[in-house]
């Protein structure tokens, strides 16, 4: 099947070419078996400092599934080329404690990521994927903004956010991290990163 935001291709929910790295980024639905690679990748040292779930395994079991259980978000596994490298959660941001810091739209989603093997950090393909996460969540007609709420330290990020059309908003202190506040409006993604 194809659509205008990508070609959707089982077992994944959203599928497209990227041209600037020349691979097939791919995103399905997480599942309790990708457990022991979340897991992993939770555990890696560019991923501790800003993630903090260094759990047990039998401890990140729980919360794994209590994240697959939750109405307001939706966790995915990002491939490359079919190699399964990223990992993301989409939810909807005025269900969430994201909500607290700003004058949330009932349909504005939000966006959490993290590459796992740190093989693939440095290689350009942050962006391409979170564009491809962000035309996913603009799928949806009536979503006209995204969120992220990315570690105030983490710069890296900020900037993989702003090549995709995310704005600085302000830093807000939440529960686990001082956190800056990004939005990305969609006439913007639409005008100035998908065009």
């Amino acid at each position: 099947m194809t659509g205008p935001g990508g070609v959707v291709a089982a077992p994944y929910e959203f599928q497209r070419y990227d041209p600037d790295i020349e691979k097939t980024v791919s995103l399905r639905p997480a599942e309790m078996a990708d457990l022991g690679r979340l897991h992993a990748w939770l555990n890696e040292e560019h991923v501790l400092p800003y993630w903090r779930l260094d759990d047990p395994l039998p401890v990140f079991r729980d919360a794994l599934a209590e994240k697959l259980a939750d109405d307001h978000m939706t966790p995915y596994v990002g491939h490359l080329d079919h190699v399964p490298m990223s990992y993301w959660e989409c939810y909807w941001a005025a269900d969430d404690s994201v909500a607290d810091h700003y004058d949330a739209d009932p349909a504005d989603q939000g966006v959490h990521l993290l590459i796992g093997p740190p093989e693939y950090l440095g290689e350009g393909y942050a962006a391409p994927l979170l564009r491809s996460v962000a035309e996913m969540q603009f799928r949806h007609g009536e979503t006209d903004r995204i969120v992220a709420e990315p570690d105030v330290r983490n710069d890296v990020v900020h900037r993989v956010f702003e090549r995709c059309g995310f704005e600085h908003r302000r830093e807000i202190a939440m529960d686990e991290k001082d956190a800056l506040l990004m939005v990305c409006e969609r006439e913007r993604f639409e005008r100035e990163v998908v065009a």
